[in-house]
């Protein structure tokens, strides 16, 4: 089947975008408004950009009512963000923060999780992330529209757990670091090196995803009321 890019609406483009395009690493973004106000979101439109500097990029579309987004707001006025991983322990809470909070609404209070004081940067990370990304603006990419914009960071700062830095790597294996397909989550638990013999990749090549929350293997949230192509969460 081919589908004809140019004959799509927003919505339907999203739809294939999000679910050709996996796993996405989530960016917990962390921001403080002028006010001081606290804004957690997850971004999966979250990628790394160089090395030297160090910098990250974020693509953040509107909201479904054509206003920006309180992250991009925050990280456009005051300049500074801190991503923070996602990982299984906190997902629950990752997966809340994408709800349409009000600008003055502190989402840190609403979804019950703690600040921890950033080094280098105003906004602070989230305690219990085993890792965070200090950042401030490099560049602001903006649309013709000026609703769909790309950030990106320059990494001023890194906090690693103190038990996850080895000679001067991250050991991932001893973190549970959560992706996006499509509208839902995965956790990464396996690694390898290739090549893989033969019977280990016959028995992987056709096997479904197992399911941890007990839904069955035809659910998607894109089929339900609690999801909106602007990639929020809907209470």
């Amino acid at each position: 089947m081919d589908i004809d890019a140019q004959g799509l609406d927003a919505k339907s483009a999203y739809k294939l975008l999000i679910g050709t395009i996996i796993p996405r690493p989530v960016a917990w973004v962390s921001t403080v408004s002028t006010a001081g106000v606290g804004n957690l979101a997850p971004i999966s439109f979250f990628t790394c950009v160089g090395r030297k500097p160090p910098k990250v990029s974020l693509s953040l579309q509107p909201r479904e009512d054509g206003t920006l987004k309180d992250s991009f707001v925050n990280i456009r006025e005051t300049g500074e963000f801190v991503t923070n991983m996602a990982t299984l322990p906190q997902a629950h809470a990752v997966h809340r923060t994408a709800v349409d909070f009000a600008p003055d609404v502190d989402e840190f209070d609403m979804v019950d999780v703690e600040k921890e004081p950033s080094a280098l940067v105003k906004p602070p990370r989230v305690k219990g992330a085993p890792l965070a990304l200090e950042c401030r603006v490099d560049r602001i990419l903006s649309a013709p529209d000026g609703l769909h914009n790309v950030v990106w960071g320059e990494v001023v700062n890194f906090y690693v757990r103190d038990d996850l830095y080895i000679n001067g790597r991250i050991d991932f294996g001893a973190i549970a670091p959560v992706g996006r397909l499509a509208a839902e989550y995965t956790v990464v638990n396996n690694t390898f090196v290739p090549p893989l013999e033969p019977d280990v990749l016959a028995e992987h090549a056709e096997k479904r995803m197992i399911r941890l929350d007990g839904k069955g293997e035809e659910y998607s949230p894109i089929d339900t009321g609690t999801w909106s192509p602007s990639g929020a969460v809907i209470e």
